[in-house]
C-alpha cells in the first residue's frame, strides 16, 4: 500500500501536504485476528506485507500525533492505494538488480501472473 496524508488549513481552508515531523503507525491483521504487520512510518510512505492466511485482512492507519491533528483542526486526510498481487513488484527494479534480460524478465512476469492465479483460485475455493 502506499498513502500520504494531508492537514486541515484553517487560514486557506483547504487541506495541505502534511510537516515531514507527522508519522503514521500502520497495523495490518490477518482474519484471525494475529498482528502481520506493525509499524511506524513517516506522513508518506509505502507498507508492504505477505498474507498467509485466506480471507479478509485488517489495515489500520493511526496518526502518531494528536498534537498535530489538534492544530489542523482535528482533520487528517489520508490518501491509500492499495495494490494486491504481482501488481506490486516492481519489475525494473528486479530486471536491474537480477541482471535480467528482457526474455529473463517477461518469464518472471509470467510465473508471478501464474502463481496469482493459482492463490486467487484457492482463495475461492476456500471462500
Amino acid at each position: 500500500g502506499n498513502y500520504r496524508t494531508q492537514l486541515w488549513d484553517k487560514q486557506s481552508e483547504s487541506f495541505l501536504p502534511s510537516t515531514p515531523g507527522l508519522g503514521m503507525h500502520v497495523e495490518v491483521k490477518d482474519p484471525e485476528g494475529k498482528v502481520v504487520l506493525s509499524r511506524q512510518y513517516g506522513s508518506e510512505g509505502r507498507f508492504t506485507f505477505t498474507s498467509h492466511t485466506p480471507g479478509e485482512h485488517q489495515i489500520c492507519l493511526h496518526s502518531n500525533s494528536t498534537r498535530m491533528a489538534l492544530f489542523a483542526g482535528g482533520k487528517l486526510r489520508v490518501h491509500l492505494d492499495i495494490q494486491v498481487g504481482e501488481h506490486t513488484n516492481n519489475y525494473p527494479e528486479i530486471a536491474a538488480k537480477d541482471k535480467l534480460t528482457e526474455l529473463q524478465l517477461r518469464a518472471r512476469q509470467l510465473l508471478d501472473q501464474v502463481e496469482q492465479i493459482q492463490k486467487e483460485q484457492n482463495y475461492q475455493r476456500v471462500r
